[in-house]
């Protein structure tokens, strides 16, 4: 039979489609699935990326910095309705591996939970005070410019 030939499949090309009487059709879905392309290495893509994935050290605040940040938060915890919306710089420890990243947010707080050491947004997002490595608003820089 030659490979050219149109007419190769004349004989069968009629013929009834067999049906099985002991399974039901398989769905399309299902019978799609069967020719999926198969990944070898399943995953191996994504623990490339986290991998390769980098991540900040936390700073180590000197003491001179540490003792300004008190005195924003002692400023903030006093004047919490004045103070109005502020930018926090904060520390966010990865889930995954050593490290984290630093993220700057524009909130307005709500209250500071002294106990728990949180800031908590109007949002009702937290903060922990010992990620907080700097605050920023018009109104503390006022308020210690007129202080000093």
């Amino acid at each position: 039979m030659n490979e050219k030939d149109p007419h190769r499949y004349d004989d069968i090309i009629d013929l009834p489609r067999f049906i099985s009487k002991d399974r039901k059709k398989m769905s399309t879905y299902d019978r799609a699935a069967q020719f999926a392309p198969f990944d070898v290495l399943d995953g191996y893509d994504e623990a490339m990326e986290e991998t390769a994935r980098t991540t900040d050290n936390e700073l180590i605040l000197s003491e001179n910095e540490l003792q300004i940040l008190n005195q924003k938060f002692q400023i903030l915890a006093q004047h919490l309705k004045e103070a109005g919306e502020i930018e926090i710089s904060y520390f966010q420890p990865d889930l995954y591996k050593e490290g984290g990243m630093y993220l700057n947010r524009k909130i307005t707080i709500k209250r500071i939970d002294l106990t728990n050491r949180m800031i908590i947004s109007t949002t009702n997002e937290k903060y922990n005070l010992d990620y907080i490595s700097d605050i920023k608003s018009p109104f503390i820089t006022k308020y210690l410019e007129g202080y000093e």
